[in-house]
């Protein structure tokens, strides 16, 4: 595990003006990424005033009209009740969790797609186009309380998709995201110990 920088630690000032400058990445659509760059993310901006949260549509729903079957257990992300829902193989279990997703519509992706690698305690690494645009931004950020994917990451067959937990707890319920679907780390740590490789994955 990667030594916690202390708050006196130059990385957590210069992790502000990361943040920051992160912030005017929002309107632009994810760019193509290589498979030498696989273990990147887009990183999540900042939660302002803009962003709303929504509790109106957040309901419990049947596995049916979404999946033919529960094979290695099935996740249905709904982007406009900013829910997730999750049944196990033998469906007796049955989660609904809130969600942070995508800021913009340009940033959404829907359709089917599974979990290919589960990660505890991700590291985030800048795309080289990214450190491009923002050289400030540092080059790695190992797990701890900076790391944008929070304490689990369940890594998509979709390139730069992800469904991750966040150490910002303000982003969950609302349009906060870049492109990943975020969770409350204890959420996540619970999804995480449930899910398989191969988990079916449907975004709506």
């Amino acid at each position: 595990m990667t030594k916690l920088p202390s708050k006196s630690s130059p990385f957590l000032l210069n992790r502000r003006g990361f943040m920051a400058g992160s912030a005017a990445f929002i309107g632009a659509p994810a760019i193509a990424q290589s498979v030498a760059e696989a273990d990147t993310t887009e990183i999540e901006a900042e939660v302002s005033q803009t962003v709303r949260r929504n509790i109106s549509s957040f309901r419990s729903l049947d596995w049916r009209p979404y999946f033919s079957n529960l094979r290695k257990g099935a996740v249905l992300v709904d982007i406009d009740s900013r829910a997730l829902h999750y049944w196990s193989e033998d469906g007796e279990t049955y989660k609904l969790y809130p969600s942070s997703v995508p800021l913009t519509e340009d940033l959404t992706r829907r359709g089917r797609t599974s979990v290919v690698r589960k990660v505890e305690g991700p590291s985030w690494r800048p795309t080289p186009s990214m450190k491009k645009r923002n050289p400030e931004w540092p080059d790695f950020v190992g797990p701890g309380p900076d790391n944008p994917l929070g304490t689990h990451a369940l890594y998509l067959s979709w390139t730069y998709y992800r469904i991750h937990g966040t150490h910002d707890t303000r982003k969950i319920g609302r349009r906060s995201s870049n492109g990943c679907i975020g969770l409350f780390n204890e959420h996540i740590e619970e999804l995480f110990a449930m899910t398989k490789v191969g988990t079916q994955v449907l975004l709506i």
